[in-house]
């Protein structure tokens, strides 16, 4: 055993579904982890498999560097804040804490979660918050790989549960025939483990999508043939969004970006081959596999 194999990989946003299968994948190889989370009893679960707990505030450069300190890498995230309407502003102070905790914590390497369409400079409405990301950590000088994901397949929960009651899957993308790189998150959390392993230095960006593109169309078949019934797709006008949206309780900041990004999406301005200095990954879960899951949630 080397000295540097004592110290843990630290892994943020263990609350949400990427950084939980991150640390996930690293416990079950036998990884020492340090899991950050902004309250002790969000640690709890993660403790008793193992992990140190580090408790932090992402916008407080001593706790954050703190939990930075001693490590052989890290994977962090941005948590994007919709109900604020100062989403960019707290965005980019996240993005500047963490990258100045980053060099006085001296970390070795990051993994940081972003998105397709952060090399864009416009056009993009949340996915800027990915590019602040990467244009702060990127000027530290510590060696980072970018990981940008493509949709995620668990975004159709919501629209998936709307199917099973109403026999029709409303979609905001469109044509609903046009196939759109898609990932599980559980690939994107098993992927970002993978990457803090490797041995790289200086910055990378990798994509990431799922083993093939899929059309709403495919997943209205796939939630046709789970439940047995036939499910329609009915792509929602732009004026009909804010409606389709109220129960997200976004801030209008938060409804405008989602609408920019999704005219990005749907008229392939943000495009997951946009990049050509990008890397490209593939994960191994379907959406056949994500959808039945989801349904089962929702029954």
């Amino acid at each position: 055993m080397t000295a540097s194999s004592l110290f843990p990989y630290v892994i943020f946003g263990v609350t949400g579904r990427t950084g939980a299968a991150a640390a996930d994948a690293l416990l079950r190889s036998g990884h020492p982890v340090r899991v950050v989370v902004r309250a002790p009893v969000k640690g709890r679960p993660w403790a008793e498999r193992g992990a140190e707990v580090a408790v932090a505030d992402l916008t407080d450069l001593a706790s954050m560097t703190k939990a930075l300190s001693q490590v052989q890498g890290a994977y962090v995230v941005s948590p994007q804040q919709y109900n604020r309407d100062d989403l960019f502003e707290r965005a980019d102070l996240i993005a500047d804490t963490t990258a100045r905790a980053a060099v006085a914590a001296d970390v070795p390497r990051l993994v940081a979660l972003s998105s397709v369409g952060a090399d864009r400079e416009s056009g993009t409405g949340w996915i800027r918050m990915n590019r602040m990301f990467e244009q702060r950590l990127g000027e530290t000088g510590v060696s980072t790989i970018f990981l940008r994901a493509a949709y995620f397949m668990e975004n159709w929960m919501p629209m998936i549960g709307q199917a099973m009651r109403s026999g029709t899957l409303p979609t905001f993308l469109a044509p609903p025939q046009r196939p759109l790189p898609m990932v599980a998150t559980v690939d994107v959390g098993s992927s970002a483990a993978a990457l803090l392993q490797e041995k790289r230095t200086g910055t990378c960006i990798v994509t990431l999508s799922g083993p093939k593109d899929y059309a709403p169309n495919d997943v209205a078949a796939i939630l046709s043939t789970t439940l047995q019934k036939p499910v329609d797709v009915a792509v929602l006008p732009e004026t009909k969004w804010p409606e389709a949206l109220a129960d997200a309780h976004f801030s209008r900041t938060a409804l405008a970006g989602f609408a920019e990004m999704t005219r990005g999406l749907n008229c392939s301005h943000i495009d997951i081959k946009s990049d050509p200095s990008a890397v490209e990954w593939a994960g191994t879960t379907t959406l056949e596999r994500v959808i039945v899951e989801l349904a089962q949630r929702q029954r």
